[in-house]
């Protein structure tokens, strides 16, 4: 299999030129095997896709895999590409299913939630997390022990800046439904933040 995300020293100075060029129209010259077109796209949006998979999965080298298959699909079927969401809607659309599909079959890791929150809490007191965390670290350890459905909301909306139509065209559920998930999702997370000793959290 021909490898369409290694950049060359050549394709390099083409992706130069092209960081000006839309996501759209970088789709539509992957629909035609422009590998210049998806180098500048994967460069655009790895990052990206990567953290998102990242916080769903938590396991680098599967985020790693889970990344390369994302955009490998984007190779194969950015001609399916119908323009009803952003570009990066999409890829995060297709970045989820992937991830979703690859904990299911991970069949000897326990993605239960009270095991999550379990491994999320630990032993530590919230003085003793205090202490040794910053605030960033600490909002990390209570989004983790959010509901998959809540975290997966906050991350979303918060970490990838996604709009509530844009959230609910990745998860695949109505505008109401995401409003009514952010809506305790932030509840649960000012209760967890305030458990911690963190009354606020700079935005």
């Amino acid at each position: 299999m021909p490898n369409v995300i290694a950049i060359t020293d050549a394709a390099k100075k083409h992706i130069v030129a092209a960081r000006a060029t839309s996501d759209e129209m970088l789709l539509e010259s992957i629909g035609k095997s422009d590998r210049t077109a998806m180098h500048t796209l994967y460069a655009r949006h790895n990052v990206r896709v990567y953290r998102f998979v990242l916080r769903m999965v938590r396991d680098t080298t599967m985020a790693e895999d889970l990344v390369s298959q994302v955009f490998l699909d984007v190779w194969r079927t950015a001609t399916q590409f119908e323009g009803r969401s952003q570009v990066s809607t999409w890829l995060l659309s297709i970045a989820r299913f992937k991830a979703l599909t690859a904990l299911r079959q991970r069949k000897h890791e326990d993605i239960d939630q009270e095991d999550v929150l379990e491994i999320a809490d630990g032993a530590d007191t919230p003085e003793a997390s205090l202490d040794r965390a910053t605030t960033s670290e600490i909002l990390r350890a209570c989004v983790a022990k959010l509901s998959p459905a809540h975290r997966e909301i906050i991350n979303l909306v918060y970490y990838h800046e996604k709009s509530v139509e844009e959230a609910g065209l990745i998860i695949g559920i109505p505008q109401s439904t995401v409003k009514t998930r952010m809506f305790y999702a932030r509840k649960q997370l000012a209760d967890l933040l305030k458990g911690a000793g963190v009354d606020s959290v700079a935005a």
